[in-house]
């Protein structure tokens, strides 16, 4: 899907450099590796199969909704 880039966003990258946003990009990932190895293996499958839960539920609903419209109709 693609989005259209706000004004912020155009101005962020006229006014910094390439190099500094592709420095930044590798300092997130980094920081985000070092968070995943404070925490155990157990909790961040938890988190994934939550996540999985969440979309299900919302699935489930959306479905709901759907069915109810049908019937309306």
């Amino acid at each position: 899907m693609a989005t259209k880039k706000t004004e912020s966003e155009k101005k962020f990258k006229r006014e910094i450099p390439e190099e500094a946003r592709e420095h930044y990009k590798k300092a997130r990932q980094e920081m985000r590796e070092a968070i995943k190895g404070f925490l155990p293996e157990g909790f961040l499958e938890h988190r994934r199969a939550a996540g999985k839960e969440m979309m299900l539920a919302v699935r489930s609903m959306l479905d709901a909704a759907i069915e109810k419209m049908e019937e309306k109709a």
